[in-house]
């Protein structure tokens, strides 16, 4: 199969409706995130999905929607949720609300529940409404892999596999979205992200986040391991920087080639040695990350990431992010 990247455009929308309608997958920018996307009422588009990513079976999908469209087509929507649509959506927040069942069954993997999101990117608004039907979507990489936020990013995973690539630009948020369960009284926290827990609070009133990742998984980034890039990683809280150029020594000893991903102020602690700086705010952080993953495991196969500090509660959703990458523990 060729795949193609195009400029969103009315021919390529044309050409992206026609694929979606006969079941087929087009990747697509969002704020946060690149999106694979197929027809979410559609059982073998959705397998396909699946298929494409390697990405295991009882991991569920979210379905994403233009501004215009009335979710309470496919939800019960609370009044926390309503409250919460009207404060930040469009915008990096899925909502996970109980299902009417109007989508295959296969996006939230037999579960009673549906995640739906309404994108903020100009560009997935037009493919969205473009496409004519919900379109369920994850990140559009290869499972376990950095999450892309770039169509190049989509096409170094995906070639061969997929027809379509919508390019939009760079991601601007660098993360993929909260992911918020409104199903209680209280709304829960099952991924962070842009919209933070202290936002939530503010609008719903209180706000937790979730307690356990055991039973089935209700969000992406709950339970598999994800982010990864492809070389040797290691991980260090900011306290350990001493211990953290030992191992860049060591492994240059060992004949690797190691690189440090870290902020601003870690680097200026890097003399003599190689690094990626994402900066010093939280949403330099949250916007550079990814990118940074990916760059480093083309030129290094050794990557070292050091404990991130922003000036936000971002911070949370990106070490969550940053540290299932290094595998350690979040």
């Amino acid at each position: 199969m060729q795949t193609v990247i195009s400029d969103i455009n009315e021919e390529s929308l044309a050409l992206a409706s026609k694929i979606i309608r006969e079941g087929g997958l087009v990747a697509f920018p969002t704020e946060t995130v690149y999106g694979l996307g197929a027809d979410a009422t559609n059982d073998d588009a959705v397998r396909a999905i699946y298929a494409a990513k390697g990405r295991p079976s009882d991991n569920p999908l979210i379905v994403h929607v233009p501004p215009e469209y009335d979710v309470s087509n496919l939800v019960y929507i609370t009044e926390s949720a309503l409250k919460l649509t009207k404060a930040y959506l469009p915008g990096p927040l899925t909502m996970v609300y109980k299902s009417k069942g109007k989508v295959s069954p296969l996006v939230s993997c037999g579960l009673d529940t549906l995640a739906v999101r309404v994108p903020a990117h100009r560009g997935a608004a037009r493919f969205l409404r473009a496409a004519g039907v919900p379109i369920a979507a994850p990140s559009a990489n290869v499972s376990k892999h950095v999450s892309p936020v770039t169509a190049r990013h989509v096409y170094d995973d995906l070639a061969g596999k997929i027809p379509l690539i919508l390019d939009g630009g760079s991601s601007c948020g660098g993360i993929e979205s909260t992911v918020l369960d409104v199903t209680g009284e209280v709304p829960v926290i099952l991924r962070s992200g842009l919209v933070t827990f202290d936002m939530i609070k503010a609008v719903a009133g209180r706000c937790e986040y979730v307690h356990s990742t055991d039973g089935p998984v209700r969000s992406p980034g709950m339970k598999y391991k994800h982010y990864s890039p492809r070389a040797e990683t290691a991980y260090f809280e900011r306290d350990r920087l001493a211990e953290a150029v030992s191992e860049y020594k060591s492994a240059l000893n060992r004949g690797l080639s190691p690189i440090f991903i870290c902020d601003d102020k870690i680097a200026a602690q890097l003399e003599g040695m190689e690094y990626i700086s994402l900066g010093s705010t939280s949403e330099q952080l949250a916007a550079n990350v990814y990118t940074a993953l990916r760059q480093a495991e083309k030129t290094h196969n050794f990557i070292i990431g050091v404990a991130l500090k922003g000036d936000s509660q971002v911070d949370v959703g990106v070490m969550n992010r940053f540290v299932k990458a290094m595998g350690g523990k979040t």
